[in-house]
């Protein structure tokens, strides 16, 4: 059974949106390593529509960073969208209608890790669905101050953090499960 891990880049403060605005001066072979694991071990990947347009036209070639590309390029992708008709990003579906229902079926048929990287407004659905099994947060030491943040006028989501690690620029390396209680 497939497992749905999310990761993000995220500043102190809470903030998601536009990383490559802040987050590069923390980049460090720590990080990429930790990074570069999760897309090896990614069975599949899944992302909300929005995602799915900025990358869908970002990540077509090799140019811009060969590894992650080529990665992205032959993973299988899933996208959850009731408004995207077709998807021409090669190796793309779209799981439409009841979505909840067609994220527990892919959950069934694939085995290794479904990851996710941005799509805040996804996973805010995935967990209020009980969908979402580990939340990875690469914590950066900067205070953003405006910006999308992870969790913006949600419900209470109980979390257990089962592993951290400090990186030398100071970054935070943490994975969360949710808590049932």
């Amino acid at each position: 059974m497939g497992k749905i891990i999310s990761s993000f880049f995220i500043s102190l403060d809470g903030v998601v949106e536009s990383p490559d605005k802040w987050h590069f001066p923390y980049w460090s072979d720590e990080m990429g390593a930790a990074v570069g694991a999760g897309i090896q071990r990614s069975a599949a990947m899944l992302m909300g529509r929005r995602l799915y347009d900025e990358w869908s036209s970002y990540w077509t070639t090799t140019e811009a960073d060969p590894e992650i590309a080529t990665a992205f390029l032959n993973a299988p992708k899933y996208v959850l969208s009731n408004t995207l008709k077709t998807a021409d990003w090669e190796n793309t579906t779209i799981i439409s209608g009841d979505v909840a229902a067609g994220v527990r079926e892919l959950k069934e048929r694939i085995d290794g890790d479904i990851t996710m990287s941005g799509s805040a407004t996804t996973v805010r659905w995935l967990l209020a669905n009980g969908l979402l099994d580990r939340l990875d947060l690469l914590v950066h030491p900067i205070a953003v101050g405006s910006g999308q943040r992870l969790f913006e006028d949600t419900p209470t989501h109980p979390l257990k953090l089962v592993s951290s690690e400090t990186f030398r620029t100071g970054v935070l390396n943490l994975s969360y499960v949710p808590d049932a209680g």
